[in-house]
């Protein structure tokens, strides 16, 4: 990877009122690269990525999207800059349909790009297409999690991010969102994954980055954390 990263966070402080979520959290994401974030529940993942797509603005720290300085800026305009986030308990529209999901999230991307149909979604996302007339509400989890995820490619975001996306999915289901994250890995795309699953990371990250209590305790490759014995059973096991 070269030039300048996609995603810069650098030094970031994040408070829930009083209390105090990230300790100087800092990460990089460049161009068609896909990070993990590694951690247990309660470690700050979610927190990260709140922060990178404005929900949660940070107290202290930067946050950059193609160079462009973000911290604190409302969600819709980081949207509008390029990041695209896929929430942990998907916040798909339950009265609408899937199309009507999908249709809803439509939007240029920040240079123009208008990549995302719904003839490509449901390409890239065969499940989907005969549940088009369904209600989202009456999804299964599986299927809601593959909308949420094809809601937000409908966007056009420069940078997918993804938190938690194998949490309480059958087995089955897990390996089917997989498959589709390396599909998207192959097409270039940009990825930040939050997860407590290192097993699912593997074959769909390239670089991993290990939060425990808040603060950023490990980076490596995929492949140099897998053979870490050590930081994984000090951060990662349950």
């Amino acid at each position: 990877m070269s030039g300048r990263p996609v995603v810069r966070a650098e030094g970031l402080d994040v408070f829930y009122g009083k209390s105090q979520i990230l300790f100087g959290v800092g990460l990089e994401l460049s161009q068609g690269q896909t990070l993990a974030l590694l951690g247990r529940n309660g470690a700050g993942k979610s927190t990260t990525m709140k922060a990178i797509a404005g929900i949660v603005p940070p107290k202290r720290g930067l946050i950059e999207v193609a160079g462009k300085d973000v911290a604190g800026r409302p969600p819709y305009v980081i949207s509008r800059i390029g990041i695209g986030y896929v929430p942990e308990d998907r916040q798909v529209f339950p009265e609408h349909t899937v199309e009507e999901n999908l249709e809803i999230g439509h939007k240029k991307g920040p240079d123009g790009q208008d990549e995302w149909s719904l003839a490509r979604v449901f390409e890239v996302f065969p499940l989907l297409e005969p549940l088009r007339r369904r209600m989202a509400g009456r999804l299964s989890g599986g299927e809601q999690q593959m909308l949420a995820i094809a809601r937000t490619l409908m966007g056009n975001p420069a940078v997918l991010l993804l938190d938690e996306p194998s949490e309480g999915l059958a087995p089955i289901v897990v390996a089917r969102i997989a498959e589709l994250l390396r599909k998207l890995r192959a097409t270039g795309a940009t990825i930040l994954l939050a997860e407590q699953n290192m097993h699912f990371c593997l074959g769909i990250a390239n670089d991993a980055v290990v939060i425990d209590k808040g603060a950023i305790v490990y980076r490596d490759t995929i492949a140099g954390l897998k053979a870490n014995e050590e930081v994984r059973r000090r951060y990662l096991a349950i």
